[in-house]
């Protein structure tokens, strides 16, 4: 059974050192100091670090044992700022949380992100050496660069609902066969929101991150 963590906020500094994020903080137990950073959705449309997916992929992580920051895009919550859409926002953002989990964490990291959040993991995996996982919930593929996807050569977990219409299975197993080392979790019945197969998500990022090997291949996960 796994000992619950406590929940530690934290001021994640952005660059310029004049305004800062908002975040969550959660300890690791795994003697290789690993650690994970989570990107929620959109913040034009309600993303947060409270959306229930993007807490969904900590609790996956601490059941692995891997510590995990997740983090509000400027101008969400108690973010400073304006909440912006563009990417080069969101890669500053991300950048700055992912400086300060490298500072805080001894081993790898893992880059996490659910829809919008995802798209701006994947970037941010491709120019952070450390960053050699990747966990994507329901990446909208509009937003995906898959070359770069395909020429990450770490491991990564890709989730998405059976009936996600912003992240169809379809396209999404495309995306997957092109990499190297990359899995596909299906989710039966659950769409963009995962009204239904939340859980899967938590589980499936636990089970994932606690193997060793780089096999990758596609299952489908109760709800």
């Amino acid at each position: 059974m796994v000992t619950r963590q406590l929940e530690k906020a934290v001021v994640i500094a952005l660059a310029g050192g004049n305004s800062a994020l908002e975040g969550i903080f959660i300890a690791g137990s795994d003697a290789t100091g690993a650690g994970a950073v989570i990107a929620p959705p959109h913040p034009l449309y309600g993303g947060a670090m409270e959306s229930p997916v993007v807490t969904e992929i900590a609790f996956g992580c601490e059941n692995a044992g891997i510590a995990s920051l997740r983090f509000n895009w400027r101008g969400v919550g108690a973010s400073a700022g304006r909440p912006s859409g563009e990417a080069e926002d969101a890669d500053a953002d991300y950048g700055s949380a992912l400086a300060l989990l490298e500072e805080t964490v001894a081993g790898r990291v893992v880059a996490c992100g659910y829809s919008f959040g995802a798209a701006a993991a994947l970037r941010a995996a491709g120019r952070y050496p450390r960053a050699d996982r990747l966990i994507m919930v329901s990446p909208p593929p509009t937003l995906l660069d898959a070359a770069a996807f395909a020429a990450f050569s770490g491991r990564v977990l890709v989730v998405a609902g059976d009936r996600d219409g912003f992240a169809p299975v379809a396209e999404i197993e495309r995306l997957v066969d092109s990499a190297r080392h990359a899995r596909l979790e299906i989710v039966p019945e659950a769409d963009h929101f995962f009204g239904v197969g939340l859980a899967a998500i938590s589980r499936a990022a636990g089970d994932w991150l606690a193997e060793d090997d780089p096999d990758g291949g596609s299952t489908q996960s109760g709800g």
